[in-house]
């Protein structure tokens, strides 16, 4: 029997496939397009876009509007696939994350400082304060029921912070898409109310790391 389980261990290095190196970021992409396409399909079903999204997209303030939630999205996919593996440092991603949302909030009180005191709270709160975050986190869910899929797949240690990066690449994605649809162009709006509503997938992502990231 010994000499039996010498052979198994002698012959096991030379039966075990090879390890597919690409095998973390193919994962992440079909996540992400699942992402993508998910927030797509129910913006287009629930929503749909805007009627004049053809003259929209040749003004300079909609692509300004879209390097929110694009900065973000990949700042905190880089954080997510790191968090994926055990022992992987975030080093400078932490800045990643916080410096896009420092700068629209620094842009965001410099508007709402120059502006009369009486059109302030129309530029924070706009037309669509009630609904806006509330939307943005719909259209993540797919993306956070992909993503969260994609990072169970590998090794995660730290989970609810692995959760919550995944939420916020969720979130980040599910505000791109509604950027299709939101009729704010207002600098404050999107400081108060895109970030809250990608934080809420990114709350939600840290609270079911802990019972769905288990390996």
């Amino acid at each position: 029997t010994a000499h039996r389980t010498c052979e198994c261990i002698d012959e096991a290095p030379f039966d075990a496939a090879p390890v597919d190196s690409r095998s973390v970021e193919r994962r992440f992409v079909y996540a992400l397009a699942c992402a993508v396409c998910g927030a797509l399909a129910l913006l287009l079903s629930v929503y749909g876009v805007r009627s004049d999204l053809p003259e929209l997209v040749a003004r300079p303030i909609f692509w300004i509007k879209i390097a929110l939630p694009l900065t973000l999205a990949g700042a905190a996919m880089l954080a997510t696939a790191r968090l994926s593996r055990p022992g992987a440092a975030l080093g400078r991603v932490w800045t990643g994350l916080a410096a896009p949302a420092a700068l629209v909030w620094i842009v965001a009180l410099v508007v709402l400082w120059l502006a009369p005191r009486e059109a302030r709270l129309a530029l924070l709160m706009g037309h669509t304060w009630r609904t806006c975050s509330l939307n943005i986190a719909l259209l993540s869910v797919p993306g956070l029921i992909a993503i969260l899929a994609a990072v169970r797949s590998l090794a995660p240690t730290r989970l609810p912070l692995a959760g919550a990066t995944a939420g916020l690449l969720a979130g980040a994605v599910g505000a791109l898409a509604y950027c299709l649809r939101c009729p704010e162009t207002d600098v404050p709006f999107w400081a108060m109310w895109y970030l809250l509503g990608i934080a809420i997938p990114a709350a939600l992502g840290a609270l079911l790391g802990r019972l769905v990231l288990r390996w």
